[in-house]
């Protein structure tokens, strides 16, 4: 049966600069890139799922976003890791920018659109599933898409992965 991990981006995969969006301000946080090979080593479909409000407040485009991606996909496959998918939401309640202005957006976590999409994408099932995000925001949009979720606080995110992915080979085992 298929498996994801879908991750948050700022905060979790890359050190949150706020309004992170130029390829030369890519850091990995602390045991990112091990995490991201660790989750493709067992199987699972890695999709980025990441609210960019910074379009919305016209700081940088969409096309921003892609490079962005781009440079972290890039990077990532220089050490055997890959993203298979990145989801993004430009959308915000208080946009400066009247086109990405929604008082709800489906996509926006802590909404569930992203996240429900993805598993959509790539016919996973939410029980199949789990969410790693470091704002309760991102839990609430797991748990909306009944997906499992983890709270990220920081610290080497490899040794995390490996703890959440023991939870979750148990519950697997449960099924």
């Amino acid at each position: 049966m298929k498996a994801a991990a879908l991750l948050d981006r700022d905060g979790v995969l890359n050190v949150d600069r706020g309004y992170t969006h130029r390829p030369e301000d890519l850091e990995f946080t602390p045991g990112a890139i091990a995490a991201v090979r660790r989750l493709n080593q067992s199987g699972r479909r890695v999709i980025v799922v990441t609210n960019q409000a910074g379009v919305a407040q016209g700081l940088y485009d969409e096309a921003a976003i892609d490079r962005f991606h781009a440079a972290m996909s890039a990077a990532l496959d220089t050490h055997g890791a890959r993203i298979d998918a990145y989801y993004y939401c430009p959308f915000h309640p208080r946009a400066l920018v009247e086109a990405y202005r929604h008082a709800d957006h489906p996509d926006r976590k802590p909404n569930p659109g992203m996240v429900l999409r993805a598993l959509r994408d790539f016919g996973v099932a939410p029980e199949r599933a789990f969410l790693i995000g470091d704002r309760e925001s991102d839990i609430q949009a797991a748990a909306a898409a009944r997906v499992r979720g983890y709270l990220y606080a920081g610290g080497d995110l490899d040794q995390f992965v490996q703890e959440v992915l023991t939870v979750e080979n148990r519950l697997v085992r449960t099924q």
